[in-house]
C-alpha cells in the first residue's frame, strides 16, 4: 500500500473529480429532473448517469489500470487490481430530486483491499470534506475533527429513515439509542456521517447501505478521529450498514444496540 506521503496526488485528483462531478449535478438540480426507478426501488436521473459516467472518464484518463466500481455502471476491472476507486455520483439522490441541497458526490479508493481515501462533496452546500491515510481530514481546505462529547446524553444523533430501523430488525436498538440521547435529527445519508466528522454531531446510524455508500466514508472519518464501523462495530465498508461516531461513544452505542 503506497505510503501517506504518496496518496497526495490521488487525493488531489479525488478533489479535483468529485469537483468537477459536483459542478454537473447543479445543472440539472432544482430543475424538475426526470426520474426513473431502479429494480431495487430506489431512484435514478440523468445527473447520475452522467455525473458517473464524467467520474469514470476521469478516472481512467488519469489512472487508466485502475478498477472502477460505481452505483450507476457497476465494476470495471483493472490490470492493476491493487487499486479500485469506488464512487456515488449522486449520493442522496431522493434528496436531490426534491431540490434538497443534502446530497453528495463520493469518491473513495481502495487499495490491496484498504479504504485509504474519501472525498465527500456537496455542491449545492458549496461543502467538500477530504481525507487520506495519514493526511488528516478537511473541511472546505481546513483540518477538521470530530466533537468531544463523550456522554451519549448529550450527543446529538443523526439518521435517514425511521422506518428502516424496524424494517432492517433494528427498531428497539433505535428506540433505546434515542431514548439515551440528547437530540435526534433526520439529516440523511452521507450528510449525516460528515456532520459527525466535522463535529457537528456525534452519531449518524444507518440499518442498510452499500459499499459506494461506505467507501469514502470510513477514511474520512478515521482521519477526523472517529470511527466508522458496522452494527457490530468493525471498521468496514462492506458490511452492508454503517455508524459513525466521534470516537468516544462507540463503545455506547454498540451497548445499546446490543441492549
Amino acid at each position: 500500500m503506497p505510503s501517506h506521503a504518496s496518496l497526495r496526488p490521488y487525493l488531489d485528483f479525488a478533489i479535483d473529480a468529485a469537483w468537477q462531478a459536483g459542478r454537473l449535478t447543479l445543472e440539472y438540480f432544482q430543475t424538475n429532473v426526470g426520474v426513473e426507478w431502479k429494480s431495487d426501488a430506489s431512484p435514478v436521473t440523468i445527473a447520475d448517469r452522467r455525473a458517473e459516467e464524467l467520474l469514470r472518464k476521469l478516472i481512467e484518463k488519469q489512472y487508466p489500470t485502475h478498477a472502477i466500481v460505481g452505483e450507476e455502471f457497476g465494476e470495471t476491472d483493472g490490470s492493476n487490481a491493487a487499486f479500485r476507486w469506488i464512487v456515488d455520483p449522486i449520493d442522496g439522490t431522493r434528496s436531490f430530486i426534491r431540490g434538497v441541497p443534502l446530497y453528495a458526490v463520493l469518491v473513495g479508493l481502495e487499495v490491496e483491499g484498504e479504504m485509504v481515501l474519501g472525498v465527500a462533496n456537496f455542491p449545492a452546500l458549496n461543502e467538500m470534506v477530504s481525507a487520506a491515510r495519514g493526511e488528516g481530514c478537511t473541511w472546505n481546505g481546513r483540518p477538521c475533527r470530530t466533537s468531544s462529547v463523550n456522554r451519549l446524553s448529550e450527543a446529538l444523533v443523526c439518521f435517514t429513515d425511521p422506518s428502516a430501523f424496524e424494517a432492517h430488525g433494528r427498531a428497539d436498538a433505535w428506540a433505546r439509542i434515542s431514548a439515551a440521547s440528547h437530540t435526534q435529527r433526520g439529516w440523511s445519508d452521507a450528510y449525516g456521517h460528515i456532520l459527525v466528522a466535522t463535529g457537528r454531531a456525534e452519531i449518524m446510524l444507518d440499518p442498510i447501505v452499500t459499499l459506494w455508500d461506505n467507501a469514502a466514508l470510513l477514511p474520512i472519518l478515521q482521519e477526523a478521529g472517529g470511527t466508522f464501523t458496522d452494527w457490530n462495530g468493525t471498521p468496514t465498508a462492506y458490511g452492508g450498514n454503517g455508524i459513525s461516531t466521534n470516537g468516544y461513544l462507540l463503545d455506547e452505542i454498540l451497548k445499546q444496540i446490543k441492549g
